[in-house]
């Protein structure tokens, strides 16, 4: 396989075929560029404005997604394609290359907090995570009416596997977007506006909505490690939206919690914000059933030890969806949520 090093007006999204790509955006500090990667297959039945398209790598510490799509790069024959599938398995390369969560070897910004009018066009949004807003926008966005962006916890928190949709008014598309996140087999799939991802503002996910996209989110794994289940999910998950949705041809079969019938979805969320920076104790791991009211973890101030550590209590009775990761938390940090079912 040869990649192509080209400009971002180069690149090359409708002509039958696969194209193997490095995107070269200008590096600001380097005599240089930094290179994405991005694979396309057109198929024969492409549809102009039609696509699917899947990113890994939005933040830099987290791999399900990029490990994922690396093997669907191998996995996918282009004379299976019947339409348009665009694949990134690393879209924040700067942050990807130091390993953060930020791009903080370059402008320090966090690629899934940037989406943002004039960002990439303006002076003062002119650095590296801004312009690969830009590029989405300007080349991928025309292509592609479908929305995968694969994220997991890194460092910042741990979670149960889910997968979310962004909720739409028309209960068709609405439907269509549940499905597609169920066939990921999450223990948890969630409508945006019952979770946490629904108060995310300039996210990839929420621009692709608001640009007329069926979007799709994940949180995969924690820890800035490659978690067994997330991989496989995030495969499972790309693959049955491109097939269900004629871009790809072949069938596949439900797996994990969409086989066996114990998915749930999300219906009421609550969650606990640090009100000091401190050290969290959980007392519930992730998954596990708790009662609204209920102390599901503790934040101690080591530099009050004989004060009562702040308790963390369950809002809604469900499962702990999420936990801080590292022990120590900033003050104004999200250490708990808490999901319950909808009825």
């Amino acid at each position: 396989m040869t990649r192509d090093i080209v400009s971002p007006q180069q690149v090359d999204l409708q002509s039958p075929g696969r194209r193997d790509y490095w995107i070269a955006l200008n590096h600001t500090s380097v005599w240089g560029s930094h290179l994405i990667p991005l694979t396309v297959i057109v198929g024969p039945q492409a549809k102009p404005g039609e696509g699917l398209v899947a990113f890994g790598g939005n933040h830099g510490n987290e791999y399900e997604g990029p490990v994922a799509i690396k093997h669907l790069l191998r996995e996918i024959r282009t004379e299976d394609v019947l339409g348009r599938i665009i694949l990134v398995p690393v879209l924040n390369v700067a942050a990807f290359r130091v390993g953060r969560r930020e791009s903080t070897g370059d402008d320090g910004f966090n690629l899934n907090r940037v989406w943002v009018e004039g960002a990439g066009t303006t002076p003062a949004m002119a650095g590296i995570t801004h312009r690969i807003v830009e590029f989405v926008r300007t080349v991928i966005w025309p292509h592609a009416h479908i929305s995968i962006d694969l994220h997991s916890g890194g460092e910042v928190a741990r979670f149960i596997h889910w997968a979310v949709w962004y909720g739409h008014d028309d209960p068709e598309i609405d439907a269509r977007g549940q499905q597609m996140a169920r066939w990921f087999g999450t223990r948890i799939v969630m409508n945006s506006s019952a979770g946490a991802a629904g108060g995310i503002t300039g996210a990839l996910f929420q621009d692709a909505t608001n640009r007329g996209k069926l979007a799709i989110a994940t949180e995969l794994g924690h820890g800035s490690a490659v978690d067994v289940r997330g991989v496989r999910y995030a495969r499972q998950g790309v693959l049955a939206a491109a097939i269900h949705n004629g871009q790809l041809r072949g069938t596949i079969e439900p797996i994990g919690h969409h086989a066996d019938g114990t998915q749930m979805l999300v219906g009421t969320s609550a969650s606990v914000t640090a009100p000091y920076p401190g050290h969290y104790e959980p007392l519930f791991d992730c998954g596990e059933s708790v009662a609204k009211g209920t102390t599901a973890g503790l934040l101690h101030d080591f530099y009050r030890l004989d004060e009562d550590p702040f308790e963390v209590v369950a809002g809604v009775d469900g499962i702990v969806a999420s936990q801080a990761w590292g022990a120590r938390v900033d003050q104004g940090q999200q250490i708990l949520l808490v999901t319950g079912e909808k009825e």
